[in-house]
């Protein structure tokens, strides 16, 4: 059954990084049902395509692009040719992250800090500083950037992705300032722990079966994607941590 010219984000076009997998991978699903165009960025092709699969079963459309975000001159070209096709971009899911590793501070390896930073902070400036002027030409420009609360807490052993993690809330906030008097709006979302690889890798001995699946925040993102969301420099929560949990580093 195709989706084109229903939903309530009928006509609009999404942009969601990382999305070969995960959280990324079901909110471009998510959009899609919802009648978005989505263009959708990975590294991986094979998965795009299998993503292009699932949105093509369900009615949708998508454009894949095979762009490791940290390319930053890859990030300018994507977005000159967003303009060239569309002329404007709607929604920005700035999804892409990477856990780097759980080590003290001083045990980081530097290559492996910058490349934290790379994924989780630099890419989404550059997604800002490439697609800011599309989102501006969208009646609604709607700008998401996943994040996490460990972020905003001292958690040891998370060095580098809360270091990431606290800039990109900053940046964010900054940029939601910067438009607040324009039809953009910018928030972040933090989903808590979910079924992800990321999540595999900081607790591989964790039942994934007890962890909630992406899938469960596709309808928190198409909220945040509307043009009827007003909110505009905030931090939506996902699900909380699970019931009797009290490692202070379980919800990310």
């Amino acid at each position: 059954m195709s989706t084109a010219g229903a939903g309530r984000l009928a006509g609009r076009i999404a942009l969601v990084t990382g999305a070969s997998r995960g959280l990324g991978a079901a909110a471009a699903l998510s959009y899609a049902r919802e009648g978005a165009h989505c263009i959708v960025v990975a590294r991986t092709v094979g998965g795009l395509e299998a993503l292009d699969d699932r949105i093509k079963a369900i009615g949708g459309s998508a454009t894949l692009v095979p762009l490791d975000v940290t390319d930053g001159p890859g990030i300018d070209r994507l977005g000159a040719a967003v303009y060239e096709r569309f002329g404007h971009l709607d929604v920005l899911l700035g999804n892409a992250g990477i856990l780097g590793t759980l080590s003290p501070l001083g045990h980081i390896e530097p290559q492996i800090f910058d490349q934290v930073i790379a994924v989780n902070l630099t890419a989404n400036w550059r997604l800002i500083r490439s697609l800011d002027p599309l989102l501006r030409r969208s009646d609604a420009g709607r700008a998401i950037f996943v994040t996490s609360d460990v972020g905003r807490r001292a958690v040891p052993y998370w060095g580098a992705y809360a270091a990431s993690k606290a800039a990109l809330d900053t940046l964010a906030g900054i940029y939601a300032a910067e438009v607040a008097h324009t039809a953009v709006r910018v928030n972040l979302f933090d989903p808590g722990p979910m079924r992800t690889t990321m999540r595999s890798q900081a607790y591989p001995g964790e039942d994934e079966a007890e962890q909630t699946p992406p899938e469960a925040h596709a309808e928190a993102l198409i909220r945040l994607a509307l043009p009827s969301c007003t909110m505009n420099g905030q931090c939506v929560a996902g699900d909380a941590a699970p019931a009797g949990s009290t490692d202070p580093g379980r919800r990310h």
